[in-house]
């Protein structure tokens, strides 16, 4: 294997030559693609930590393709004031802001809009210009976007899928997010299963891709290595019929010994991928930089049950669409 040196000296001037695929020039001009550089250490390691770092996974251009096509998104963007839905991450505050709007809870095949906490006035007006308000976008632009679908389902994520033995991964949900300077909120510590539990647990992967580098300044991940061990102790599931949300918590999430976390930064254009059971937060961006991230999951649909009590359902009009094409 390369060291890291050579790796760039070698990989920067093929990248442009070949239209964005990253490859690296070895010995006599041998093409070697990006995905000969996820080993089987690496690969041992998630498995170990329940989340692994690949820098430079997407290139600039992949990266910069997505932001533009998100700033055309926005500026096309027209929500009416009843669904100015504000986005957050703690239990009491998701209950009230998400379970109580239908607007969230349809969202699974759509692309709809969720807003940073103290951006609208009582009657649903921004306070702020719109870009700089929004929290995240979903949870289909992998389906309904070309710009994100092509990322979603690009060759050496479907290799990336392989290398880790996935045999029939769908897409489950999708999201831009923004992490805005100054506003970006805290995500508080959680296991992505508590929100996509399925039978058994271990089939869900999230796919984290950095468009800007992120920072401990401007809340990049913190991970608890090895917590996907221990299964989950709270889920969120859709609630009963006539109660006043639409979702409920089942369960508690229990107190994480904050020295256990460790500080994941990467660059733009890394990838983290995440065990769908691992703990991991984000803190409040307090810099003046934001830290845009386009995020997926997907779902080993082989011998698993999808839970018909989470929030996020296929749908007739999106069934979750195979990772492999």
């Amino acid at each position: 294997m390369l060291g890291k040196g050579s790796r760039e000296e070698a990989g920067e001037s093929a990248l442009q030559s070949l239209g964005g695929i990253v490859v690296l020039l070895v010995g006599s001009w041998e093409l070697l693609p990006l995905m000969a550089f996820v080993t089987q250490h690496q690969i041992q390691k998630f498995h170990e930590d329940g989340f692994l770092v690949l820098e430079h996974f997407f290139t600039t251009e992949e990266c910069d393709s997505m932001r533009d096509q998100i700033q055309r998104i926005i500026a096309d963007m027209e929500v009416p004031p009843h669904c100015r839905t504000e986005f957050s991450t703690k239990e009491e505050e998701q209950l009230q802001a998400q379970g109580s709007s239908d607007y969230f809870l349809t969202s699974g095949d759509k692309i709809r809009f969720f807003f940073e906490k103290g951006v609208l006035d009582e009657r649903g007006n921004f306070l702020i210009p719109k870009e700089k308000s929004i929290s995240k976008i979903g949870h289909a632009l992998h389906a309904y976007d070309p710009v994100f679908k092509q990322i979603t389902h690009s060759s050496k994520v479907q290799e990336l899928g392989r290398k880790l033995g996935l045999e029939r991964p769908v897409v489950v949900q999708s999201m831009y997010i923004f992490k805005q300077p100054g506003i970006g909120g805290e995500v508080t510590p959680h296991q992505d299963a508590t929100f996509l539990h399925t039978e058994p647990l271990g089939r869900v992967l999230g796919f984290w891709i950095a468009l800007e580098d992120a920072t401990r300044e401007n809340g990049c991940l913190w991970f608890i290595p090895g917590s996907h061990t221990s299964g989950i102790t709270r889920r969120m599931v859709r609630a009963a019929p006539g109660t006043s949300t639409c979702v409920e918590f089942v369960g508690s999430e229990p107190a994480y010994d904050d020295s256990q976390f460790i500080p994941l930064p990467i660059s733009k254009g890394g990838l983290i991928l995440i065990h769908g059971e691992v703990v991991h937060k984000s803190e409040l961006n307090s810099s003046d930089s934001s830290r845009h991230v386009f995020t997926f999951h997907v779902m080993e649909a082989k011998d698993t049950t999808w839970s018909k009590e989470n929030w996020l359902q296929p749908t007739p009009e999106l069934p979750f669409p195979s990772l492999y094409t």
